[in-house]
């Protein structure tokens, strides 16, 4: 049985992808995947957690953005937003101390609102 190079399959394992850097449709580097968020009836990729801005990784704002808003750039080693730094700036954001806000429906509604995305649910 011939196995495949993990890095060229289509799967990749969630540690991987949380720390992965996240791109603006320009090509600028905006922030990188803190979590994701899967739907666990389904088993798929809901959202992201994007930290963007801060230093060091603190103080920084989060923002959770549809996964189906993210495609994977080889070149860029990284995901791109398909949305642009405005776009992000503008979005429904959270802070540390406000994780559990994730789990808002309101805040979801909000989220999927904002990029046009039909909510997963």
């Amino acid at each position: 049985m011939q196995t495949q190079n993990r890095e060229s399959s289509d799967l990749i394992p969630a540690s991987k992808v949380e720390g992965t850097d996240v791109f603006a449709r320009d090509g600028n580097k905006i922030g990188s995947v803190k979590s994701i968020m899967l739907e666990k009836r389904a088993g798929k990729v809901s959202d992201a957690v994007i930290s963007a801005g801060g230093f060091l990784g603190m103080g920084g704002k989060y923002h959770c953005v549809p996964w189906s808003k993210l495609n994977y750039d080889t070149d860029l080693g990284g995901y791109k937003l398909d949305v642009t730094e405005d776009q992000l700036r503008d979005a429904p954001t959270f802070a540390d101390d406000e994780e559990d806000r994730i789990y808002d429906r309101n805040y979801q509604r909000s989220v999927y609102s904002h990029y046009g995305v039909q909510p997963y649910w």
